[in-house]
């Protein structure tokens, strides 16, 4: 499952870096996945709905148990 998190979170990448953006996957804890917004994402008003509705969502399509956390 690691390796599916990863490829969709590199597909996900592409909308984020076109507004100035970026994540990074700091780690992967069973269904659980830390990542850090950087850029204009890291200090965006709407970054926690990009967490939640955008990422989140999208990886759901793997396993819905998945949940996403942002690091700071």
């Amino acid at each position: 499952m690691e390796e599916q998190i990863k490829a969709k979170l590199e597909t996900l990448r592409g909308g984020l870096q076109a507004d100035g953006g970026d994540l990074e996957l700091v780690r992967i804890e069973g269904k659980v996945v830390y990542l850090k917004l950087v850029g204009h994402c890291g200090s965006c008003p709407f970054a926690m709905m990009t967490l939640k509705q955008g990422i989140e969502a999208s990886l759901q399509d793997i396993d819905p148990e998945i949940t996403v956390e942002r690091v700071e």
